[in-house]
């Protein structure tokens, strides 16, 4: 993590995660993408030292890091893969908005088996039809006396059919934001399905498929704070999700960049390493300063979402943007340095562009980022 000045707590933080990361991820890797294989032994083993509960607080069982703690880990487990990294920041980010939004009983009863991995999470917003509109979503939840039925369809979910629980935005009210809340729904709940697996072009190793709700009959204790706030939930929820994800492009980036760096320097042509090649180490330099610029915005965004500041949603939008476009660039360039070797899976630098591209979609995709970024810069002028 060049550029980046860290506390003896986030070194110590940096070098455990990377410790774990060398051991249970990066040897596997190309064998989960190409098996499609997610690994929940693996994300357990990671909640041992405390990752699946990132920034949940510490009186809930969580590791009550600080954000800016946060994307150093996702960053560091990302360069051993950016998919499997990816899904733990999902994970978290629903793990968090159940602390932060859920009643005692709420968290007494989800959060210790969410912060073990016992019990997995998805995030359920997106629909066939509502994705960047997302306040747009046509799912229903009604309320039946002291119950809620559900009935909707959600598209992309990642986890999906392999999570046990589902944080699912319903439409309890009228059109626009204010008329959806947000649920907590079990897999075992009768009316649950899943469409089958997607065949995507990149994040093998973590299942993608539709959660179908038909007529999903929850407890009104389900409902996540009070009716009327879901979206104010998700929004809420997507600023530390667009910080992970941003950190997992960092992550998957460093990882091609250091192979890139390798290859060169065993590679020889004309007779000379191709490391000794100006054009090349410029290429080299433009790929690690992009980086360690994006990381900085990551981190500026990081510490403003810690201390609140209003203007920490935009400055996740603007870091999002820039790091997932950078993350894939960086890893777009070093397949190009790495000639036709670059193209073979077993080199796996085809695999780390694959899993970033679609980094520039989720969380918001990044002409939304670009929306949100330019409503903050004009605000003033009405």
């Amino acid at each position: 993590m060049t550029g980046t000045l860290l506390t003896e707590d986030q070194q110590a933080l940096v070098e455990t995660t990377l410790d774990f990361t060398h051991d249970h991820i990066t040897p596997h890797a190309l064998a989960w993408d190409r098996d499609s294989h997610f690994p929940v032994d693996v994300l357990r083993k990671a909640a041992g030292l405390g990752l699946g509960g990132v920034h949940v607080r510490e009186e809930s069982g969580g590791s009550g890091l600080s954000r800016a703690d946060g994307v150093l880990v996702y960053e560091t487990l990302a360069s051993g893969c950016p998919c499997l990294a990816a899904y733990l920041s999902i994970h978290n980010m629903v793990a968090w908005m159940v602390d932060h939004y859920g009643d005692p009983a709420q968290r007494a009863h989800l959060l210790p088996r969410l912060c073990a991995m016992d019990d997995l999470a998805s995030y359920c917003l997106t629909e066939p039809g509502a994705g960047s509109d997302a306040a747009a979503l046509a799912t229903r939840a009604v309320r039946d006396g002291d119950h809620w039925t559900l009935t909707g369809t959600k598209q992309f979910i990642s986890g999906a059919g392999a999570a046990q629980l589902y944080l699912v935005m319903a439409r309890t009210g009228g059109a626009g934001p204010e008329g959806i809340s947000a649920f907590l729904v079990d897999k075992d709940d009768p009316g649950v399905s899943f469409g089958p697996d997607e065949r995507k072009m990149g994040w093998h190793a973590q299942p993608t498929r539709q959660v179908v709700l038909d007529g999903v009959r929850v407890p009104a204790d389900r409902l996540l704070g009070r009716e009327g706030q879901g979206f104010r939930i998700a929004m809420n929820g997507l600023n530390g999700g667009r910080l992970g994800i941003a950190a997992c492009s960092l992550g998957g980036a460093r990882s091609a960049l250091d192979r890139s760096l390798t290859h060169l320097a065993d590679r020889r042509a004309f007779g000379t390493r191709l490391l000794d090649a100006q054009a090349l180490r410029f290429r080299l330099a433009d790929m690690a300063t992009e980086l360690a610029a994006a990381r900085a915005l990551v981190q500026q965004a990081a510490q403003a979402l810690d201390r609140h500041d209003p203007q920490a949603p935009y400055l996740c939008a603007m870091a999002k943007r820039f790091a997932t476009d950078t993350g894939y660039s960086v890893a777009d360039r070093a397949l190009q340095l790495h000639g036709g070797y670059g193209y073979l899976s077993e080199y796996g630098i085809e695999k780390i562009v694959r899993d970033l591209r679609v980094h520039q979609i989720l969380e918001g995709t990044n002409e939304i980022m670009r929306v949100i970024v330019a409503r903050g810069l004009t605000e003033a002028f009405g």
